[in-house]
C-alpha cells in the first residue's frame, strides 16, 4: 500500500510525476536495473518527496501496474450489439493495451516469477477475464446463439487463454510475426467458431 495518498491538487500531481516517471525508468532500465533516484530524477522530484507516497520500490512498480490494469480491464470502446463484432471490439481493446503496454507485461512476468504479490495481481487479472467471458458466454448461451454443451467458464479460460497468449507472443516476445489485425482477425474467428455462434449472430 502507498504510504499517504495525496491531499492535495500538488501532492496529486507529484505523485502523478512519479509513477509516469517510474513507467519509463522501468520500460528503459528493467525492474531489477531502476533505482529510486533514477524515478525521482526522471520525475523531476527530490528523492525525500518519494516516501511521501512510496514506501519502495516494489510500491511505485505496483502503481505503474495498477495503470496498466485498469488500461486493460476498463477500454474505452463503442458498443456491438452483434456477437462477433462485440468479440472483436474486445480482443482488439486487449490487443492494443497489450502491444501498448509490452515491456511492462515482460516485466509483470519476471517480477511475478518471483514475487508472490506480483504473481497474485497477475492472476487476480486474469480471474477478472474469465468471469467477465463467462457471463458474455452464458448470456450468448440464454439467447441460443452460442453452443448450449459448452461450459461457459472452461470455455472462457480457454478463450481468454488464447487470445492473452497470443497478445504475449506477438507483441511481448515477438515470437509470432504477425501484425495486429491479422492476430486480430484469427483470434475473433476463432472465438467465433468455438462458440459455434448461429448464423443468425
Amino acid at each position: 500500500m502507498s504510504t499517504a495518498a495525496p491531499r492535495t491538487q500538488r501532492g496529486e500531481r507529484t505523485r502523478a510525476a512519479l509513477v509516469a516517471g517510474a513507467r519509463r525508468v522501468f520500460e528503459r532500465e528493467g525492474y531489477l536495473g531502476t533505482k529510486i533516484t533514477d524515478i525521482t530524477r526522471e520525475a523531476g522530484v527530490a528523492t525525500g518527496s518519494f516516501y511521501t507516497y512510496f514506501a519502495d520500490k516494489e510500491e511505485v512498480f505496483a502503481a505503474v501496474m495498477d495503470d496498466v490494469r485498469h488500461e486493460m480491464l476498463h477500454p474505452t470502446v463503442e458498443a456491438a450489439e452483434d456477437p462477433v463484432a462485440a468479440i472483436e471490439v474486445a480482443n482488439r481493446a486487449y490487443l492494443e493495451a497489450v502491444r501498448r503496454n509490452a515491456r511492462l507485461v515482460a516485466l509483470m512476468e519476471q517480477v511475478g516469477a518471483i514475487d508472490e504479490r506480483f504473481r497474485a495481481w497477475r492472476q487476480e487479472t486474469g480471474r477478472v477475464f474469465v468471469e467477465r467471458n463467462t457471463a458474455a458466454i452464458r448470456s450468448l448461451q440464454r439467447q441460443g446463439l452460442a453452443d448450449p454443451r459448452l461450459d461457459p467458464e472452461l470455455a472462457a479460460r480457454a478463450l481468454s487463454a488464447m487470445v492473452s497468449r497470443m497478445a504475449y507472443l506477438t507483441f511481448v516476445s515477438g515470437e509470432v510475426g504477425a501484425s495486429l489485425e491479422d492476430v486480430l482477425a484469427a483470434v475473433t474467428r476463432l472465438w467465433a467458431n468455438a462458440l459455434r455462434l448461429s448464423p443468425a449472430a
